[in-house]
């Protein structure tokens, strides 16, 4: 039988059932994750227009809530170190709970600072959720199709992280059109006013997501999810790390980590610019706050793709390579377009984006033995590329343009078609 990452075997699921369930559960997790990551996409223009930013102060946003995984990553290892995965992921959601609640105050006072930390709070829940979840889902099975699992966490992240800038947006992004070309003609006090009420939207969704947060963190801490023992080697990856001290002596980690760093930052940014660029390309937000949602779609194409061909028809490192030439491909034609036709290929990024992620986490763990959980630590923290890669978008859209901004993306993508090629099999 084909062992996966190393671990305690007695620790695995030992039945289809049990191994469904598992994933049934760890799903509903990626759910909440996509849910809660990408209501940014629309914040994002939100905040702009409420809190009155320019295109670096908005992308903000995306750095509050990234930079916490680099903060809380380590920390989020000790928590799991302590409570497990099971318990840990409870602890997630809990934290996660408290920074959609710290969004009613900065509502009611219009404090973008506030907002911010709101925000930072939420990572942090999310970073010691996905700290435990996605070493737990590549684990849970054979190492050669862990791409293909995490393809169905992705799908559930990216069906989320479509219906959710839907969702935010009827709410917080209604008639913002003509709310912005009446701010231009008010008083001073009558736009305050305005925008005040603005601000106040958001109470009532992140009120429910509040509860609803802390409905799933009761559930998870009774459900059957059973524990894995990441701390226990086979004799093979023992013998292997037998002269092993630090994390740091595997270089395929620390070459993923920055292919996770640059990924993490391209997917934002296709994902969190697309309704400001669209915007900025002529089209009215009433349209606009719904391209998140192509660019969601397009990811979730991606993901059934590696459902149905990982291992079987592509492997993991050749999924890596074609996608990572595609984001290139896709860059270009957003570079050298213009109009609808510029943003779609903004969209298609997306498609290009999918099967990373999948394919990076996998062969980046593989064989860390009794580090895996400092190494999904390290994993983890490189997520804050999508904190510094958006506000450096936005720096550059403010120097130049929305457009030109977009060959930040090109090297990202090739130094993951690096890792794809030949940087994953440096421990070799």
């Amino acid at each position: 039988m084909t062992k996966a990452v190393p671990t305690s075997s007695a620790a695995v699921p030992t039945t289809s059932t049990q191994q469904t369930r598992s994933i049934v559960i760890i799903g509903a997790l990626f759910f909440i994750f996509g849910f809660v990551t990408w209501l940014n996409s629309v914040l994002i223009p939100y905040l702009r227009i409420a809190c009155e930013l320019n295109n670096f102060e908005a992308y903000l946003v995306a750095f509050a809530f990234y930079i916490s995984y680099l903060v809380m990553a380590i920390p989020s290892a000790w928590v799991l170190k302590a409570t497990g995965f099971k318990n840990g992921m409870s602890v997630g959601l809990l934290v996660m709970a408290v920074g959609a609640l710290i969004f009613i105050p900065a509502a009611l006072t219009r404090t973008y600072g506030l907002f911010l930390f709101g925000l930072f709070v939420q990572g942090t829940g999310l970073a010691v959720l996905q700290t435990a979840a996605n070493p737990y889902i590549t684990i849970l099975g054979p190492r050669e199709s862990a791409a293909k699992r995490i393809s169905v966490m992705g799908i559930c992240n990216k069906i989320a992280g479509a219906l959710a800038p839907v969702a935010l947006g009827a709410v917080a992004l209604k008639d913002a059109d003509a709310l912005v070309a009446r701010l231009g003609t008010m008083s001073v006090a009558a736009k305050t006013a305005e925008l005040d009420a603005l601000a106040t939207r958001v109470i009532t969704p992140y009120l429910l997501m509040t509860a609803v947060l802390v409905l799933l963190a009761v559930l998870i801490y009774f459900s059957s999810l059973p524990e894995i023992d990441t701390d226990h080697e086979d004799e093979t990856v023992a013998a292997a790390n037998t002269n092993k001290t630090s994390v740091l002596q595997f270089p395929h980690l620390l070459l993923g980590a920055l292919a996770m760093f640059v990924y993490v930052g391209v997917e934002v940014i296709a994902g969190d610019t697309i309704i400001s660029y669209g915007n900025a390309q002529g089209i009215e937000l009433e349209t606009a706050k719904f391209f998140t949602t192509f660019t969601m779609g397009a990811m979730i194409v991606g993901y059934l793709v590696g459902v149905v061909a990982i291992p079987k028809f592509i492997s993991q490192e050749k999924a890596l390579q074609v996608f990572a030439v595609a984001g290139v491909a896709f860059a270009l034609g957003a570079l050298f377009t213009s109009g609808i036709t510029s943003v779609l290929f903004i969209a298609l990024l997306g498609l290009a984006n999918s099967l990373i992620f999948p394919a990076i986490w996998p062969l980046a763990i593989e064989g860390l033995g009794r580090f895996t959980k400092i190494g999904s630590s390290f994993l983890i923290m490189a997520i804050a590329g999508g904190a510094v890669l958006p506000p450096l978008y936005g720096s550059l859209a403010d120097a130049y343009s929305p457009q030109q901004a977009y060959w930040l993306v090109i090297p990202c993508y090739l130094f993951i078609l690096y890792y794809g090629l030949a940087g994953h099999k440096v421990r070799r």
